[in-house]
């Protein structure tokens, strides 16, 4: 199995999004979010005018970016600030980034949660809803082609399986644990593809004999017609996992952080449910009907993560 990246040789974000630089920020080549947000440069949230936004890329940037940009611009709006929406290179760059002080806030995958809270102090302020009001979460699961003779994970043995990629909840930390769970983590040739679509591209195109797909890039690929499940068995599904936090810097003062988490409790459905590839598409929640799409979620929420850790005997220098 391969060994996951050192946090320090990651070299950052992407700016592929909305927005000026972040407070303190040096990125470029990037557009305004928000109404006449440079005229509150004073506001709470964002002393400096702006505050930046970082996106973990489970997705290409391609689909993200459109996917968040209804959601940046009335952030922005709520806050009175530009918005500089970043989709970042990785899981490990989005966590670096936050430590730099390039990051105000971002979209961390649960795992990627555990080490930005241990290793960048993110606090997390809210997560997505479902159609009942409460916190919404998807599974991990391996998959095989139709007619595999591989049915259990046992049977992975001798085998390759893709991965998505390290620090990912459900395309590194769930399965491995399962394989281990199975005495068989020594046995499977597991291949890091690279994030979700990759590890579906695998195979789908016969490169492995066994893939990570989890709930989300199922529904996704499903929506876009990549991936038809019935001609696939899923020999194991991961628990629930509860769904992305929003964390913000620590840098941050205490009155910043709850105007954007009382900003992002009161952004419209349409934020998540716009575009031909939405937010709520993307992360496979139905958001409800009424109330608040975001929720308030606090490091306890994601006490099992922190556990999973623990249990696979991960810390921040394993990244």
């Amino acid at each position: 199995m391969k060994k996951l990246y050192h946090l320090a040789s990651v070299a950052g974000v992407v700016t592929l999004g909305l927005g000026l630089a972040a407070c303190g920020s040096s990125t470029s080549n990037t557009a305004a979010s928000g109404n006449n947000a440079g005229s509150t440069a004073s506001h709470v949230a964002c002393p400096s005018g702006t505050v930046t936004f970082g996106v973990e890329p489970y997705d290409n940037a391609s689909v993200l970016i459109p996917a968040y940009q209804a959601l940046s611009a009335d952030l922005g709006k709520a806050l009175g600030c530009k918005v500089n929406l970043q989709i970042t290179e990785s899981y490990v760059a989005e966590i670096l980034a936050m430590k730099n002080g390039k990051l105000d806030m971002g979209e961390f995958g649960p795992a990627g949660f555990v080490f930005a809270s241990q290793q960048a102090d993110a606090v997390p302020l809210a997560s997505f809803a479902d159609k009942n009001g409460q916190l919404s979460t998807y599974t991990a699961g391996i998959w095989v082609k139709k007619g595999s003779p591989i049915t259990s994970l046992k049977q992975l043995a001798g085998h390759t399986l893709a991965l998505s990629e390290t620090g990912s909840t459900s395309g590194d930390w769930e399965p491995r644990y399962a394989l281990i769970q199975a005495g068989v983590q020594s046995q499977v040739k597991t291949e890091y593809a690279g994030g979700h679509p990759q590890s579906l591209e695998a195979l789908l195109h016969g490169k492995v004999d066994a893939a990570e797909i989890n709930s989300q890039t199922e529904a996704s690929a499903m929506a876009s017609h990549t991936f038809n499940p019935s001609q696939y068995t899923e020999i194991w599904k991961s628990p629930a996992i509860p769904n992305d936090p929003i964390s913000a810097s620590a840098a941050l003062s205490p009155a910043a952080r709850a105007a954007i988490t009382k900003a992002l409790l009161n952004l419209k459905s349409s934020d998540f449910t716009a575009g031909k590839t939405s937010i709520a598409d993307e992360l496979a929640f139905t958001p409800p009907a009424s109330g608040h799409v975001m929720i308030p979620v606090t490091k306890a929420t994601y006490v099992q993560l922190f556990s999973l850790a623990k249990a696979l005997n991960l810390s921040s220098s394993d990244l």
